[in-house]
């Protein structure tokens, strides 16, 4: 294979810069969160938990929608326009929710809450279409595809990775609305980059609004009504973070329908495609799995970090928020390997299976949770563990990572018929939605209470064999998970004929 065919095509850099800047937005978000509601908002543990379980679970719900409306009217241009511009405007209303403006604790709440609310849907239109595009740059057989998912995916974790480093110290040091503040500006860099390198990825099938798209309804073009109708989607959001324990049954029904779908279409276009999207469905009940235990990052392991976690370097205390860039680090630190890697082994015919990368990541993930368990023998007197285990945790967290998500991102562009790739591309996030959300419910296992939580807050020690239990059974659970998916390798390839 030439030097020359391994080039990829020059979109991929703009996709990539526009969704660094994104994900900067989104992780900035998210790494001081579960401390915001805690310090600030003053919500306790398990409540804070299941916010940021229900919150997540949306943002990742919501690309079902945006895939789907994309697909059929917006285009892939407009839709993530859009969802940049409403990203941007909830995160400077989380903002306006903290302790910037004097305002009483009901008005705080409910600015935090449409935020969120806006930041949902942006990510809906966002998200799903930005990683279709990524896809629809390679023909179905280009050995670049998986390559390619994988550059973009380092993409996502600089903006990480600058996201849980600069925005989790400033927003821990000079206070929260400087950090939520620092990542709406990254949202508005990301606009700018995705706009000012249009004509590169000009050629992409669909990426314009479609003729349906065009069509008048509420005397209106179709994509304005549209767009008004997303902003009354995020009271819906609202009422759903509040209400999260219902949140759970309607992202069941909604992946019921999705499934649906996703199977219909395939059986429309014959027996491949509907055994392809079977394969899809069971792909994205392992990716449920992965991601459940995975994202404790955001909540468990944040707290863990915070109070039984000896974070001193020479002088210096680690933030508790910071101590998730270990993940976004390994990723860039391994991920040019990872995208080197699948190239080499698949032209020695070497490459594993889907089902089999899937298998080698769950293990790995499990390995990391019982990493806690070595570190609980070096426990200071504090109750503290080294963190090096953290260190640790996360690089096999993120190895992990590096077998399953670039190489399902690729896996949906695929298997899915052409017709429904948004779609099908919006299945795939709901799964982790719904990942995100039973990753709120583990982290409640760990016990205790925060600020404004009514328990007693757990001592020290208490604290200490809480987490390491949790997370030691989560490790046993995972590695024999992934023991399963191996031996349920043959079948899952059969149904995928011939996608690797």
């Amino acid at each position: 294979m030439s030097d020359q065919s391994l080039k990829h095509p020059p979109a991929l850099w703009t996709l990539f810069m526009a969704e660094m800047w994104e994900r900067f937005c989104y992780y900035g978000m998210r790494t001081l969160l579960t401390l915001f509601l805690i310090e600030s908002m003053m919500k306790g543990n398990s409540e804070a938990f299941l916010i940021y379980g229900a919150y997540t679970a949306l943002v990742y719900a919501a690309p079902i929608l945006g895939g789907r409306l994309a697909d059929k009217y917006l285009g892939y241009q407009y839709a993530i326009m859009l969802g940049a511009v409403l990203m941007s405007i909830g995160e400077f209303l989380i903002v306006a929710s903290t302790d910037l403006l004097d305002l009483d604790r009901v008005l705080r709440d409910s600015l935090m809450y449409i935020g969120m609310g806006g930041l949902i849907i942006g990510n809906g239109y966002f998200k799903a279409n930005i990683s279709t595009i990524v896809g629809k740059l390679y023909e179905d057989d280009d050995p670049r595809r998986d390559s390619g998912f994988t550059i973009f995916y380092i993409g996502i974790n600089i903006g990480a990775l600058l996201a849980t480093t600069v925005v989790a110290v400033v927003g821990q040091k000079y206070g929260f609305e400087y950090g939520f503040g620092l990542a709406g500006l990254g949202m508005l860099a990301g606009l700018f980059i995705f706009w000012s390198g249009r004509k590169k990825y000009e050629h992409v099938p669909n990426i314009n609004i479609t003729p349906a798209g065009h069509e008048r309804m509420l005397f209106m073009p179709r994509y304005k009504a549209i767009t008004v109708l997303s902003l009354f989607l995020i009271p819906l959001c609202y009422v759903l973070i509040l209400k999260n324990s219902i949140l759970i049954y309607l992202l069941i029904a909604i992946f019921v329908f999705v499934v649906y779908q996703l199977i219909s279409a395939g059986a429309k276009e014959g027996k491949m495609w509907r055994d392809r999207m079977i394969a899809l469905t069971i792909m994205m009940v392992i990716n449920i799995i992965f991601w459940a235990a995975f994202e404790q990052a955001g909540t468990s392991l944040t707290l863990f970090a915070d109070g039984n976690v000896n974070r001193m370097i020479g002088g210096w205390e680690m933030p508790p928020a910071m101590t998730q860039f270990f993940n976004p680090f390994f990723i860039i630190t391994f991920g040019s390997l990872f995208s080197w890697m699948w190239i080499k082994l698949d032209t020695i015919g070497k490459n594993p299976s889907i089902p089999m990368k899937f298998s080698y990541g769950i293990l790995q993930l499990g390995a990391g949770f019982l990493v806690t368990l070595i570190g609980l023998e070096f426990a200071n007197d504090a109750f503290q563990v080294p963190l090096l285990t953290l260190v640790f945790l996360y690089m096999l967290h993120t190895t992990g990572e590096l077998f399953l998500s670039p190489i399902g991102l690729s896996m949906v562009t695929k298997l899915a018929p052409k017709n429904i790739a948004g779609t099908a591309m919006g299945g795939w996030f709901l799964s982790f939605a719904m990942a995100n959300y039973l990753a709120g419910a583990i982290a409640t296992l760990t016990g205790g209470e925060g600020h404004g939580g009514e328990s007693v807050e757990l001592s020290a020690e208490q604290g200490l064999t809480s987490y390491v239990d949790t997370f030691s059974t989560l490790g046993f659970v995972l590695i024999g998970f992934a023991l399963l998916i191996a031996l349920l390798r043959k079948p899952l390839n059969k149904l995928m004929h011939g996608v690797k």
